[in-house]
């Protein structure tokens, strides 16, 4: 009989093989590797505006195509970039609802930690919004998660047990503190530099 860790497991395989499809390797001008994650099969990747600065950034796709990146607009204060491969019909990531997270719920982190590709580590949202103590800059709006990011991390999926995109990776605040870039925070970056029209992605399925 199936028990109900075992389910569990299955399901939390599953959330990570649902994300991984995409999540995108970013390498910028040999500083090391971030992560990146599809927002429209057409070609726009998001990231952590510190993944690519202003550089010219190559993107490894899901297959393994590596292709040259245009960066479209970047946000230093709020560590966000939109980038864009010439690619069409790339999976992308489900949206989940970064206002609505609670203490205690479960999330995951998607990156390239110290170059191990595709790698996931899992934890439970502290808190959520601006004021956490624990933030390098009050007034802006995070995500707090008790897991441990590390260099790769940065701009990968946080995503939360049903594999829908909350947040962008971020930071290390303290010892197994890590922060995310809320996915609100993220459509409120792209309506104001792209336009309304990339709010909503059509899922490769």
């Amino acid at each position: 009989m199936t028990t109900l860790l075992e389910q569990l497991d299955r399901d939390m395989g599953d959330v990570v093989q649902k994300a991984r499809r995409s999540l995108v390797q970013i390498q910028s001008g040999g500083r090391g590797s971030g992560a990146g994650t599809i927002w429209h099969s057409d070609g726009l990747i998001i990231t952590n505006a510190h993944v690519v600065r202003d550089r010219s950034p190559r993107v490894c796709l899901p297959e393994g195509d590596t292709l040259t990146a245009k960066i479209l607009a970047q946000d230093a204060r709020l560590d966000v970039a939109a980038l864009a491969v010439d690619a069409t019909g790339l999976p992308t990531v489900d949206l989940g609802d970064s206002r609505v997270l609670q203490p205690g719920q479960w999330v995951m982190a998607l990156g390239h930690p110290w170059g191990v590709s595709g790698a996931a580590t899992g934890g439970v949202v502290i808190g959520t919004g601006a004021g956490l103590p624990d933030a390098p800059e009050q007034g802006r709006e995070w995500i707090a998660v008790s897991l441990h990011l590390r260099p790769g991390h940065s701009g990968g999926p946080l995503v939360d047990a049903q594999g829908r995109l909350i947040g962008i990776n971020t930071m290390m605040a303290g010892l197994e503190v890590g922060l995310a870039v809320p996915v609100h925070v993220v459509k409120d970056f792209l309506r104001r530099e792209l336009g309304s029209g990339v709010l909503r992605p059509v899922a490769v399925r």
